[in-house]
């Protein structure tokens, strides 16, 4: 693990396009509160990430059946306001009706009034005007205060902000790491250009190319893990947030400790030769 000291402060942050500024790395909670022998060192894991400044929590209703909820929940309690709170509602749930009784039951599960930004999981059957008109209701009652999208392509998005209310969307949540780079070619560069942040789930990748060679090579360079890197990597980007999973205390310490690497060109070359960025449209990846 890197040695670069952690001050909470520190933690650079994106702004959204309501012009809150939430860090730059947050807290992922998939497959969280799956195993109940490890709840309280998933609790005490994101303890420690909002103590670091890691104080944005994503998580979702479809996580363990509403369980990882309940469980950030209790991880929450008594700093519910230092937190910027994150959860997604299925797309079967998102009609109108659907999509405000989810919100509700999120709330309840999360010991909440209100949401900082809540996602559609990804795109489903019910058309996108309806979601957008709950995600209006819910924004006018207060229950939640920003809306988003996750696991949307660039025609969704174009499909989106010709909705009525569309353009009120702060973010897209998609998987992006070493080995996923596929939306850089033309999701991001939209994103970019409309002034919309990605969010990167899974932004470390898998645990199988750790042993790469290159990316070995530049964690030796900077006394860091394989893992580290390739946190640093994604959030070299501007308007790119990331929330990597981390179930126990050191590994969120490993994570915070990524966002003080400073990858150089020379670095980030290798790794390009590694990884090699898209070349054409890929289909957008999901996990």
């Amino acid at each position: 693990m890197s040695d670069v000291t952690t001050d909470p402060a520190a933690v650079p942050t994106v702004a959204l396009p309501n012009g809150e500024h939430v860090p730059v790395l947050g807290q992922g909670t998939w497959h969280m509160a799956e195993d109940t022998r490890r709840r309280q060192d998933e609790i005490d894991a994101l303890r420690v990430g909002i103590d670091l400044g890691l104080t944005l929590i994503d998580t979702a209703e479809m996580y363990a059946n509403g369980r990882t909820e309940q469980l950030v929940a209790e991880a929450i309690r008594g700093v519910r306001n230092d937190v910027f709170l994150v959860t997604k509602v299925l797309p079967s749930h998102a009609t109108i009706q659907g999509t405000v009784a989810a919100c509700e039951g999120s709330l309840k599960r999360l010991g909440t009034d209100r949401l900082d930004l809540y996602l559609l999981h990804w795109r489903g059957t019910v058309p996108l005007d309806e979601t957008v008109k709950a995600f209006g209701q819910l924004l006018q009652s207060g229950k939640i205060r920003a809306w988003g999208v996750s696991n949307f392509d660039v025609d969704d998005m174009r499909d989106l902000a010709r909705t009525a209310g569309g353009s009120d969307v702060a973010t897209d949540q998609v998987l992006y790491n070493l080995e996923r780079r596929g939306i850089e070619f033309d999701l991001m560069p939209w994103c970019a250009q409309h002034g919309l942040p990605i969010m990167a789930y899974t932004p470390i990748g898998q645990t199988r190319f750790f042993g790469d060679p290159s990316l070995q090579r530049v964690a030796a360079r900077h006394g860091a893990t394989p893992a580290q890197i390739a946190l640093a990597w994604v959030l070299r980007n501007d308007g790119v947030i990331a929330i990597p999973k981390a179930s126990t205390v050191v590994h969120v310490q490993e994570n915070r400790a990524a966002v003080d690497l400073h990858l150089t060109r020379d670095d980030l070359a290798l790794l390009d030769r590694a990884f090699a960025p898209p070349r054409a449209k890929q289909q957008l990846a999901m996990l």
